[in-house]
């Protein structure tokens, strides 16, 4: 079984639907209300034990009752809790609007998330002992870079999902063997009006670039650019979609996929995700993903 380790955020999503995203000042009756566990780092691990990995997670949870559900979601879904860490305080919390096309805009506290620093010497030998590390960037960055040195120096596969968008420290995308980026987070790295993906392969070996409803492009410095089609799915909530795409894309390359087929895979989790409202509770099984696949 592929080994997935994930160092990231945990979070409590609390989601609003309404019939539009509410305008600054504004105030929007909504439809419905759900409260879910979520967290890019939480539901990275959880989409990537769901299809199929055998998955640890590193990261901070509260001491709150939020902590507890987290905790419990993510043991759940299989993964691996044994060096989650609890910090007295709050949980993160992400407060997340959606409207009825299923866009979304979202606020998020960071909570004991803040408190994920200095890695410990089980959670390094966890990474060394993975098939591939995956990282984002709702847990501090110091954490990240450290994170993936030591994916580096085990020889496991590094994967970087540059999401929300941050300055980057020094050095750290020199350790990174694939980058997970949407549009605005590439232009973030790169600067200027369009995302480049050859100023992107400047920095690291291999990109892929999500690029929402149209699908995905897989870059690397070998010559490859291709562009992979997205599934036609209804969407019910685009929230956790790229979570979705990530941890499967994680997991398919761990398997051994050709690249441009483990984005293809990832695409279809994506879809799969979609069709779903909320977060962690929307990210697709294996079997859901395969059926969608199996259109390509």
């Amino acid at each position: 079984m592929t080994r997935v380790v994930v160092a990231g955020s945990a979070n409590m999503d609390l989601v609003g639907l309404a019939p539009s995203l509410p305008r600054p000042g504004e105030t929007v009756l909504g439809d419905d209300f759900v409260m879910t566990p979520g967290g890019k780092g939480s539901n990275q691990a959880i989409a990537a034990a769901l299809a199929g990995a055998g998955t640890t997670f590193l990261g901070a949870i509260g001491s709150d009752a939020f902590g507890v559900t987290l905790n419990a979601r993510l043991a759940a879904a299989g993964v691996d809790v044994d060096l989650v860490r609890t910090s007295y305080g709050s949980s993160g919390v992400a407060v997340i609007m959606v409207d009825r096309a299923g866009e979304n805009s979202i606020l998020v506290s960071p909570g004991a998330n803040r408190t994920f620093v200095e890695l410990t010497d089980e959670e390094r030998s966890a990474i060394a002992a993975a098939d591939v590390l995956l990282c984002q960037q709702e847990i501090p960055m110091a954490t990240v870079l450290a994170a993936l040195r030591a994916g580096r120096a085990a020889g496991t596969r590094t994967i970087l999902n540059a999401a929300p968008a941050r300055v980057l420290p020094s050095g750290l995308l020199e350790e990174v063997d694939l980058l997970v980026v949407n549009e605005t987070e590439a232009q973030a790295i790169t600067g200027g009006d369009e995302p480049d993906v050859k100023a992107l392969l400047a920095l690291v070996p291999r990109v892929v670039l999500t690029l929402s409803g149209n699908g995905s492009r897989y870059a690397d410095r070998d010559g490859a650019d291709v562009h992979v089609p997205a599934f036609r799915v209804k969407v019910a909530d685009t929230t956790a979609a790229g979570d979705a795409f990530t941890g499967a894309l994680a997991v398919a390359w761990g398997e051994g996929r050709d690249l441009v087929d483990a984005v293809r895979w990832a695409n279809a989790a994506g879809a799969a995700c979609v069709r779903r409202v909320g977060a962690s509770n929307a990210l697709p099984a294996r079997a859901d993903i395969e059926a969608l696949y199996a259109q390509a």
